[in-house]
Order: C-alpha cells, then structure tokens, then sequence
C-alpha cells in the first residue's frame, strides 16, 4: 500500500524527521508540512540555522573533494538524509565517474526519495540502517556490492553522531566502523557542539527531542575521540568553516556560531 506520495504507507508522516527538516533547511523539496513547521520553529529561535546546515553541507564537499584528491573512489556516508543537490556522489562523480556511494540513513522515507533520486545510476545506492547497529551497516555496504573493505574508503558521518546518545556508547560504534576499514581509508566527522554557543542556540536543541532523533551537543574532546588513533589531518577538529576553506574569505568572522566541529582522520598503517 503506498500514500498519494508514492511512498509506503507504513512511514509515519505525523511526526517530523530530522532528515527533512535538514533537507528544507537546504531548500530541497523532499520534506512535508510536519518538518516544515518545527523547522519554521527552530529557525524562529536560531536565525543562522539555515547558514549553519549550508556549512555542513559546505565542509562535507570540502572533505570529499581532499578524499578524492588521496585517490578514495568509494564513500560509505552514514546518516546521508536525503541527498539533495550538491550530494556526495555528484561531488564525487564529478571527479571521478568510478566513484561508488552506499548512502545509509534510518529514516524510511528519505531513504526511499534517495532510491528514487539514485535511479539509473549504478554506482550509488541507499540502504536503510541505524548507526546504532554498525555490523549491519557494514553487511549492508558489503552486500550492495559498491564497497570493497579490501581496499581504502571514505567514511563520512557529516552531522549524525550527534544523533546517538550517550547511553548507545557512540565510541564503541566508531571504532567498529575504523576497525572494519582498510589502511589508507579516511574518517569525516562533523558534530554539534555547546562550546562557544549562545543559549538561544542551546534552547532550539531542546527542540530536537520532537523528532525521532534528539541531538546530543559534545566537547571538542569528545568529538576528537571518535576518530581514535586514527592520524587527524591539519587543521585538526575545528569549528567547520575554518577546515580548509576554498578561500580566506569564505571563513565567517565567527566561525563558532555555526555550532559545529568537523575535522578529517586517516587510518595510517600503524593506527587501528
């Protein structure tokens, strides 16, 4: 059975999903009245939202392009939500055809209008998993037939382990996910933060709890502790728009209002 969206009639459309909010929040067209109000909410609370997701969006662009440049021609991105434009695998594509994508979210609909937006293309591909099951994750990547875990990836987890509370031991799933990773293979990472943020920005986090997946702000420490002893390339764990920035005028004069932590990790031979 399918709703008048064409999708399945199983997905609950009572209750927002971060994947659409994030998705409207970047001006796509996958999302519904429910996101759209918490999102209009959130935006009320925290004008530069939007600003902010664009950075997100922005430094994982970034990322890939210098994955790229190491020669990874295959992305497993974790917590994808709906690939809208400017995605990983047009970035990817663009540079390399060969490039293969697995994208993974745990949200029913955006993986079915990522399905959707993927057909024709036989290098990349949408699975439905939660970060809170890596080993499945991994069997799923492993099964699509696009990721050789013989050979040097990208893993990309742009905005999602925040999602994970501290109970789920997100540690423990990180370094899952690095163990099953050949040398040579890269980690990208970007999460909230609460250092260096107003209490309005703190205030539309509570906010979160009206999804299915609250956000969890962490330290810089903690974010770091995520890529274990992974080799964490310059400029290190940063506020996003200050990780190697296209251009000098592209960094906002305060970079910590977009709220978030990226940085980039390597798996040298010597790390685990």
């Amino acid at each position: 059975m399918q709703t008048p969206d064409g999708l399945p009639a199983e997905i609950d459309l009572s209750r927002p999903s971060a994947a659409r909010v994030y998705d409207y929040f970047l001006g796509g067209a996958h999302n519904f009245e429910i996101d759209r109000q918490l999102a209009e909410q959130i935006a009320a609370m925290t004008p530069n939202l939007a600003a902010t997701m664009r950075s997100g969006r922005e430094f994982l662009r970034r990322a890939v392009r210098v994955l790229l440049d190491a020669g990874i021609d295959q992305f497993l991105d974790i917590g994808s939500g709906i690939p809208t434009v400017g995605n990983v695998h047009e970035v990817a594509q663009a540079a390399n055809p060969e490039a293969r994508i697995v994208y993974v979210d745990i949200d029913p609909v955006a993986v079915a209008h990522s399905r959707e937006l993927l057909a024709g293309n036989d290098r990349a591909t949408a699975i439905l998993a939660d970060l809170r099951e890596p080993k499945l994750i991994l069997d799923q990547a492993r099964a699509s037939g696009l990721i050789d875990f013989d050979r040097p990836l990208g893993i990309l987890l742009a905005g999602v382990v925040h999602f994970i509370p501290d109970e789920d031991r997100p540690g423990d799933i990180l370094a899952t996910l690095r163990s099953a990773a050949a040398p040579g293979s890269f980690l990208v990472i970007s999460h909230s933060t609460f250092e260096d943020q107003p209490q309005e920005m703190l205030d539309a986090q509570r906010l979160s709890a009206r999804t299915a997946t609250e956000i969890t702000l962490r330290s810089r420490a903690e974010i770091t502790s995520y890529f274990g002893d992974w080799t964490v390339l310059e400029p290190g764990v940063v506020h996003m728009p200050l990780w190697r920035p296209d251009s000098p005028s592209d960094v906002d004069e305060h970079p910590e209002r977009f709220g978030a932590f990226g940085g980039v990790a390597r798996h040298d031979r010597t790390a685990g």
